[in-house]
């Protein structure tokens, strides 16, 4: 996928699960926080039908293909419950993918404990729906949000949505902008949020590094760059997961892997209890990109430090209990999700 469309709105990265998946089960690659286009897009945003970025399921278990087919031909349909017919994909991806207050809780917990101070202007980047900015601006009449992403559609379809959340106070306060997140100039922030992995749709150290830099320089003196990453040893599997919903289920497809490039194709399906399906609502061209060369890329953009936030384990489920902290150390699990915060 080129730059730009990665800039665009587009569904999340794999599904955030805030959980580490044990040797048995695989946690769901991410909790839909990050922005790419919907469709054939790479990575996770609520977004157009034809760009994708999404978030690995937050499924228990990673299940065979064939298996996954026989699950679903056993559901009974339900009368007058959700189907392909009725349903809106981006709205079922924010539903599945996204959870922008626990995304805040963390921004603002952490910014705080190492500025010493409260932030109040926010960029998201690869913003899709912006749904980070719009809980961003809930959260205080003092926060200010600036939403960037390619896609027009994705950020009107937004604009549609957020206006039945909130009020006409409240999205004043956010600034849309369709533009490539890799060259917008705007004002000074806070903080930048790049979520759902979206900018994984950057496949070169080159434009990764670009990217950064512009971040970097949209930033106060003590500003703070906020990422989220997928990874483990089963993200690197042709799988899929299921999860099911209020009246749907999720499938994160893990389609296609290129060791030797680190690119990976992977994409968002919907399946209802009538047994209609939307077969790639959202897809995402990605390179997989490691910790060790995201913060090595962080440093050669300038930035002074970045530290890896990794996800605690509850002792009885040997799951993830969705609290990050900052540590050099990980485990080797089949699925986790971190946070990577760098300072200016």
């Amino acid at each position: 996928m080129s730059d730009s469309s990665a800039t665009a709105v587009a569904p999340r990265p794999p599904l955030r699960s805030k959980s580490r998946a044990s040797s048995s089960s695989r946690s769901a690659t991410k909790n839909a926080k990050s922005d790419a286009k919907g469709g054939t897009k790479r990575g996770a945003k609520p977004a157009s039908t034809s760009g994708s970025k999404t978030k690995p399921a937050r499924s228990a278990k990673a299940a065979p293909k064939a298996r996954a087919r026989r699950r679903k031909s056993e559901r009974k349909p339900r009368r007058g419950w959700r189907s392909a017919a009725n349903s809106d994909p981006r709205e079922l991806y924010e539903l599945a993918v996204q959870s922008p207050d626990s995304e805040v809780d963390f921004i603002e917990r952490v910014f705080t404990k190492i500025r010493r101070r409260s932030p109040t202007i926010m960029r998201e980047d690869f913003a899709a729906s912006f749904a980070l900015a719009a809980e961003w601006v809930r959260r205080s009449a003092n926060h200010r949000a600036i939403a960037i992403d390619l896609d027009a559609e994705v950020l009107a379809w937004g604009q549609r949505h957020r206006a039945k959340e909130r009020t006409a106070a409240e999205l004043g306060r956010i600034q849309l902008a369709q533009a490539d997140v890799a060259k917008f100039r705007g004002p000074s922030v806070d903080v930048v949020a790049a979520l759902n992995f979206s900018y994984f749709v950057f496949k070169t150290r080159d434009t990764l590094r670009r990217y950064f830099e512009n971040a970097r320089r949209a930033l106060v003196r003590d500003g703070l760059l906020v990422l989220d990453a997928y990874g483990g040893y089963e993200s690197w599997s042709v799988m899929d997961e299921e999860r099911n919903l209020d009246g749907f289920t999720y499938v994160w497809d893990q389609s296609f892997v290129n060791p030797i490039t680190n690119e990976v194709v992977n994409h968002i399906h919907f399946n209802f209890p009538d047994g209609s399906e939307m077969k790639r609502a959202f897809t995402y061209d990605w390179r997989l990109w490691t910790l060790p060369e995201i913060c090595e890329t962080l440093a050669e953009a300038g930035f002074s430090r970045s530290t890896v936030y990794w996800e605690g384990t509850e002792r009885r489920s040997g799951e993830g209990n969705g609290v990050f902290k900052p540590t050099d150390r990980g485990e080797p699990c089949a699925g986790w999700i971190a946070y990577i915060v760098a300072e200016r």
